[in-house]
């Protein structure tokens, strides 16, 4: 997986390609704890992102929460396949998906 992230004075986007799963699930979270202190607001971008396993849920819950007690989280860009697993696990109910 390719982590790309920008930090745009507090608004963190980071964008992931290819899979988001057990594997890969721990350098995204060892990313999200380096830089979302620095951020109020944080924007993931799924364009290139192919799969996601509930590894990679657990870390966006996680940074979901996080986010809440300051300027929020959504998520963009969501493919056919992310967005059934976000139905299918009730996380399309929880997090802020355009």
């Amino acid at each position: 997986m390719n982590i790309t992230k920008s930090l745009n004075g507090k608004k963190l986007e980071i964008a992931l390609e290819g899979r988001l799963d057990t594997l890969t699930a721990p350098e995204l979270e060892a990313e999200l704890g380096k830089t979302m202190k620095d951020a109020d607001s944080l924007v993931f971008d799924f364009t290139k992102l192919d799969y996601i396993s509930s590894a990679g849920l657990r870390v966006l819950l996680a940074a979901h929460k996080t986010m809440m007690k300051k300027d929020g989280m959504k998520v963009t860009h969501v493919n056919d396949i992310v967005k059934e697993v976000f139905e299918v696990t009730g996380f399309s109910d929880i997090l802020t998906i355009e």
